[in-house]
Order: structure tokens, then C-alpha cells, then sequence
């Protein structure tokens, strides 16, 4: 392949990445997004295979052959209460292969470079390597807390600030003698000790961010991976991993700037801790309440449902774990078929990835229309009639608005307690993920309705 047509190639697939990103903005044209992002990066690999510096074929089909059984096995395999840590893992192989670019591009560099030039190569190595290292050991530690190896308590060690100001001077401050001395052995332990340096600063900075704060944690890791990306591209000279990856880190930055708005909040406050740090700990199963509860059984929500004229649905993590979506669906079908007016409402942190809701939404074919985030409908409360909260906490909670004390104090949240009724779907009476009681289980017209989300769902279609 000529350099001419690589060119064109790769435009090609710049112009379908932007198409794609375009399209998952929007949940009815998420799948054609996705066909794009497809149909992009196959062209991107197959004209990099042609690139007239790549000459082992074998070693790359081979890869490429690899890969895809992977990624098809994984892809049928993992279920959508995985997708998070999921994302997160693949987050941390982006930035390993930063990593492992930058050393292979200063041990072996393509071309002899002197001057200005070897200067800035250095600093893409230095600044591209400290990304990726940042990135991967970050995304491990985000893997490993929502897949509850790790607990989503913040480690908050005294001084933390000041000793991650002072790894990141280090790193930067270690950059000047690398640049100085490249090509001798003292630049490569220099290399590799600041690799060391900025792994230990990506588990740390993970480490000390709680657990409510997990959704924009992992858009933030994507944006780190685009970074990561982008910094191998240049370490490489390979202008569409240039491109792609400053798509992937602006699109993460501003869905995570998004986020944090949504949630009354800076990414700063995320990044060096905030939600999720209280020390109130979880109540065990079974624990006594810190009030009286009112349990209600499924046929009498069923009489609430069938009564009622409007009801709003608010899916939680538990809906996900429970895997109660196409439950849910059956029962929206039925209510709306009955002429009640049922909508859903999306908190911007529902679950532990961003738009996970939606996604489990559209995967039981729940009508796009229907679906609304939390600005479009939490003035609609006062006029609900039944609320329904299926494995939701921290997002519902009344505590965020009126309890200064309260971790999470200050993020908007639904204000489901404003309808008639609610009726509140768990297992039992454990707080949410980020460790925080929930008043709402406690008010006069709030019910709970114990049991396993999909059987309880699945009793409500009955019953309706």
C-alpha cells in the first residue's frame, strides 16, 4: 500500500470514528454508531497491516486472528452487570501498550533523530509512558472495586495530596535527566523508575476516590486511555492513532465534565476524593432499621399500578444485577397498554458505568421516548402517582439535598419521595454502594417491597 492511499485509508476511518461518536450520543442511533466504529477500525487495521514499514505479516494476522477470538468470546460471554469492570480492564490494556511502546521505541527507535527533534521524541516517550502507566494500574484498581475484589471504601492515607503532588513533580522533575542522558543505561533506569513511580500514582488516585464517584471514574479512565493512545500514536508517527485517540480522551473528558455537573461537582473533587469518603459504614442484612419501614406484597403495588394514572420507573444497579429488564418491560407494556402513563427516569450515575441504564433499557426494547433524564422529569414527582425504585440507593436519596453530614450532600439526585407513593424494590436493608442510609425507606409513603428484583418484577405482571 502506498503512503498515498495509507493517507486516504486512514481518513476514512477518522471520518467513521467521528460518525460513531456522533451516533452513540443518541440512544436510536447508538447501534448505527457502534456499525461505524465497526467498519473504522477494521479499515485502520487492515491499511496499518499494509503500512510499507510492516514486513511481518504472519506475526500480525496471527494477532489479528487472536485478538478477534478474544474479543468475540469475551463479548458473548460477559454480561451487562460485568460491562463496567469489563470496560474498565480494557481500559488498562490501552494503557500497558503505552507503555510497553514507549520503552520499545526508545530501546529501538524507527529513525536516527538528532536535535530538536530526539528532544521532543524523549518527551512523548517520557509523557506517553507516564500516561499509560497512570492509566493501567488505575484501571486495574477500577476494575478490581466494581468487580467487589476490592472495596469501594476511599483508602485516604494522611497527606495523600501532598504525597500525590510530590510523585508528580518527581515525575516530571525525572524527565529533565532522561532527556539529558538518552541512550545510556542511566536514561533507561530513569525510564523505567518513573514507570514504577506513575503505576504507584494511578493506584493511589484510584484507591482514595469512593464509591458513588465510580461511573465518572471510569469515563475519566477513558479519556486517560485516549491520552494514552494518542501519545503512542506520536511516539509512532501513526497519525490515525493520533486522531482516534484525542477522539477517545476529549469525548471521555466531556462526558466526565458532563457527569460531574450532573452531580454537582468538579473533577478535581472526583479525582483527589469527595463522595463516597464518609466513615458510616454499610448496615449488614437483617440489621435492625433505623426506623420503621412499611413491607408491602406485589399484589397490593399491583392495585397501586392498575389505579394509577401516572407512574415513574427508577432502575438501579440491582435491576442490572437482578437481570430484571425484560421483567420490566412486560410490565410497562401491560400498565401503558392499560393507559397508564409510564415513564422511566435516568439518574447521570444509575449503575456503575455511564448510560448503563439505557443500555439495559434498549436491550429489553423499552421505547427510547419514554426514557428521561434527570433534569426532564424530577419536576414530574408531585404529580406521580406510584414511583417504583428497582435496586436504586444513592440516586434517590433525600440526604444528598438536606443533611449536611450526608457524603453525598450537595448531588442532585431524583426526588422520588415528592410522589404519592414509593415503592422501593431490594433485598433487604443494606445501604447502597457508596455505604450511605437512605432516609426514604423511612418516610410515611414509602414501602418496600423485599426479594429478588426480576421474581418481585415478575409478581407485579402477574398481579397487573
Amino acid at each position: 500500500m502506498s503512503s498515498e492511499q495509507l493517507v486516504i485509508a486512514y481518513l476514512l476511518a477518522g471520518v467513521l470514528f467521528i460518525r460513531s461518536l456522533g451516533g452513540l450520543s443518541k440512544q436510536e442511533t447508538a447501534r448505527q454508531g457502534n456499525l461505524f466504529g465497526f467498519v473504522g477500525m477494521a479499515i485502520a487495521m487492515v491499511a496499518t497491516a499494509f503500512h510499507p514499514r510492516i514486513d511481518a505479516f504472519v506475526v500480525i494476522a496471527g494477532c489479528l486472528v487472536a485478538g478477534a477470538a478474544i474479543g468475540a468470546v469475551v463479548a458473548n460471554r460477559v454480561a451487562m452487570t460485568e460491562m463496567p469492570e469489563l470496560v474498565a480492564i480494557l481500559h488498562s490494556f490501552v494503557g500497558l501498550a503505552a507503555v510497553l511502546v514507549g520503552i520499545s521505541s526508545y530501546l529501538a527507535p524507527g529513525e536516527a533523530l538528532e536535535g530538536v527533534e530526539k528532544t521532543i521524541h524523549l518527551v512523548e516517550i517520557w509523557a506517553g509512558v507516564a500516561i499509560g502507566a497512570i492509566t493501567f494500574t488505575g484501571s486495574i484498581v477500577a476494575w478490581a472495586k466494581l468487580r467487589g475484589t476490592l472495596s469501594g471504601r476511599p483508602l485516604l492515607l494522611p497527606g495523600r495530596h501532598a504525597l500525590n503532588g510530590l510523585v508528580a513533580i518527581a515525575i516530571v522533575g525525572m524527565g529533565v535527566p532522561f532527556v539529558q542522558q538518552a541512550g545510556g543505561d542511566t536514561a533507561l533506569y530513569l525510564l523505567l523508575g518513573m514507570t514504577v513511580l506513575a503505576a504507584l500514582l494511578g493506584i493511589h488516585l484510584v484507591m482514595a476516590i469512593g464509591g458513588a464517584d465510580m461511573p465518572v471514574v471510569v469515563s475519566l479512565l477513558n479519556s486517560y486511555s485516549g491520552w494514552a493512545a494518542a501519545a503512542a500514536g506520536f511516539m509512532l508517527a501513526n497519525d490515525l492513532l493520533i486522531v482516534t485517540g484525542a477522539l477517545v480522551g476529549s469525548s471521555g473528558a466531556i462526558l466526565s465534565i458532563i457527569m460531574c455537573r450532573a452531580m454537582n461537582r468538579s473533577i478535581l473533587n472526583v479525582v483527589f476524593g469527595g463522595f463516597g469518603t464518609a466513615d458510616q459504614k454499610a448496615p449488614a442484612e437483617g440489621a435492625a432499621p433505623q426506623g420503621d419501614i412499611r413491607e408491602v406484597q406485589a399484589d397490593e403495588v399491583g392495585a397501586w399500578l392498575k389505579s394509577a394514572k401516572n407512574v415513574v420507573i427508577v432502575p438501579g444497579y440491582g435491576m442490572a444485577v437482578a437481570r430484571a429488564q425484560n421483567a420490566v418491560h412486560d410490565l410497562t407494556k401491560n400498565l401503558r397498554d392499560a393507559g397508564v402513563n409510564v415513564r422511566f427516569a435516568i439518574h447521570p450515575v444509575a449503575g456503575r458505568l455511564p448510560g448503563h441504564m439505557n443500555v439495559l433499557l434498549a436491550e429489553a426494547d423499552v421505547p427510547y421516548d419514554i426514557v428521561l433524564e434527570m433534569e426532564e422529569i424530577n419536576d414530574d414527582f408531585e404529580e406521580t402517582d406510584v414511583v417504583l425504585v428497582i435496586g436504586a440507593n444513592d440516586i434517590v436519596n433525600p440526604g444528598a439535598l438536606d443533611d449536611p453530614t450526608s457524603p453525598i450532600y450537595g448531588m442532585p439526585v431524583l426526588e422520588a419521595w415528592k410522589a404519592q407513593r414509593v415503592v422501593v424494590l431490594k433485598r433487604g436493608m443494606a445501604a447502597g454502594y457508596a455505604g450511605v442510609e437512605n432516609p426514604l425507606f423511612f418516610l410515611e409513603n414509602s414501602y418496600m417491597l423485599f426479594g429478588d428484583a426480576k421474581k418481585s418484577m415478575t409478581a407485579l405482571v402477574a398481579s397487573v
